[in-house]
């Protein structure tokens, strides 16, 4: 009967989908791509309207296949990308969008520049306002490529010094490269989401005209504007322009604690402790610890050298002077139950030693400290160090030894 055919039809048709997603999760392209032939086949026959269209199966899964397929070319990618362009219209932008994305990771500029720009001046009635994110993508990626030119000829210019400049052709070439890229590039950023690499190369070019207010002011609704999602870069950025303009600490300082709110284990976090430190007033100095004890609560920072560095030189300054135990102390009681098997076990004591010996002093400074006398990292390290005769080390056991009363302190 009809329905009874219907019926097989919808299951064979299921079941070939199954045996190419069987086939892409075991990586067998071959396989997957045999699949996917038959069941392009099988949809002559079909009729039915799904939720998600058989043209949109077949560009995702296609698309995966030939990205992957040992046999497959950059001439056969293109091909069958065109064909997809043509299957729905509703998904053209789209489609366009990933194929420049392919020829780009094969280093096809300028096949990619003509694609967006194509794609750029495609109408299709009421479809070409309803993709209208669609088409911004389209030419903020042709702005990227703009800049990219830009690029290219400004550093051809500035390698060729006075003489270079003299060149007016060039000259207006690259200008004319910057204006493109510039309208294009400013206008995605406006789109509230996360635009980092666009954002990037407009304040590039926005300071190397020496337009600086126009970059501050991006930046600055990159990183602030509440419309945007929250987004580290955006402050790195911001940081970043305000250091080369040669802004003030406080700006510097305001800056990175947004970041440290976000990201407590950035990089940048040394930087923030260092000027932290430096500052004259106490509560700064306060939030310098802080900055750098999170950063530690982090396995990338374990064998930061620069971070127990930091850190250990605040502590024995606080240590030294007497003042201020109470900081370590706090810092310390919601740390005391796991940091001893996360940083200073003897076998890291041991596996530190061998490799960093420089590391494994600062280590041993605040493992002093924190945990006495009698810790085990401290214990073989500084042991260690004698035995090597190295004076740095015999002046580390001497000194923790001094001040093991401020353990018994802290440990409350």
């Amino acid at each position: 009967s009809s329905n009874e055919h219907k019926l097989n039809f919808k299951k064979s048709k299921e079941a070939c989908l199954s045996y190419i997603q069987d086939a892409l999760l075991q990586k067998q392209w071959k396989r997957a791509a045999e699949f996917l032939t038959c069941y392009v086949e099988s949809l002559e026959k079909d009729y039915s309207r799904e939720h998600i269209g058989p043209s949109e199966m077949i560009w995702r899964i296609g698309t995966e296949i030939l990205w992957h397929h040992s046999h497959s070319s950059m001439k056969e990618f293109s091909y069958f990308m065109e064909q997809m362009k043509t299957l729905g219209v509703k998904r053209y932008l789209k489609v366009c969008l990933e194929h420049v994305f392919h020829l780009l990771c094969n280093g096809q500029i300028d096949e990619a520049y003509q694609n967006l720009s194509l794609a750029e001046s495609w109408r299709f009635g009421e479809q070409t306002a309803i993709q209208g994110k669609e088409m911004k993508l389209i030419q903020a990626y042709r702005g990227l490529l703009d800049y990219y030119s830009w690029s290219k000829q400004k550093n051809i210019l500035l390698e060729h010094g006075e003489d270079g400049f003299s060149d007016l052709a060039v000259e207006q070439e690259m200008h004319g490269y910057f204006r493109k890229a510039a309208v294009n590039l400013k206008e995605i950023i406006k789109i509230p989401g996360v635009w980092d690499v666009f954002v990037k190369c407009y304040v590039d070019l926005l300071e190397f005209y020496g337009d600086h207010n126009e970059a501050r002011q991006v930046l600055n609704e990159y990183a602030y504007n509440s419309r945007f999602p929250a987004n580290p870069n955006a402050h790195v950025y911001l940081y970043q322009f305000l250091k080369r303009q040669g802004e003030s600490k406080k700006s510097l300082i305001s800056a990175l604690k947004i970041l440290h709110d976000i990201v407590p284990s950035h990089e940048l976090m040394i930087d923030f402790n260092t000027m932290l430190q430096k500052s004259k007033k106490r509560k700064k100095r306060r939030l310098g610890l802080e900055v750098i004890f999170a950063a530690l609560d982090y396995a990338g920072w374990k064998e930061n050298a620069k971070a127990w560095s930091c850190l250990a030189r605040q502590v024995k300054q606080i240590v030294t002077s007497e003042k201020h135990l109470d900081w370590i102390k706090q810092e310390w009681n919601s740390r005391k139950d796991w940091w001893p098997a996360f940083h200073f076990s003897r076998y890291l004591a041991k596996r530190n030693w061998q490799e960093n010996k420089s590391l494994s002093y600062e280590k041993a400074l605040v493992a002093g400290i924190l945990l006495g006398k009698d810790c085990k990292y401290f214990k073989h390290v500084s042991q260690q160090g004698c035995k090597a005769q190295l004076k740095r080390f015999r002046m580390l056991k001497k000194f923790v030894n001094r001040h093991n009363p401020v353990y018994l302190r802290i440990s409350g």
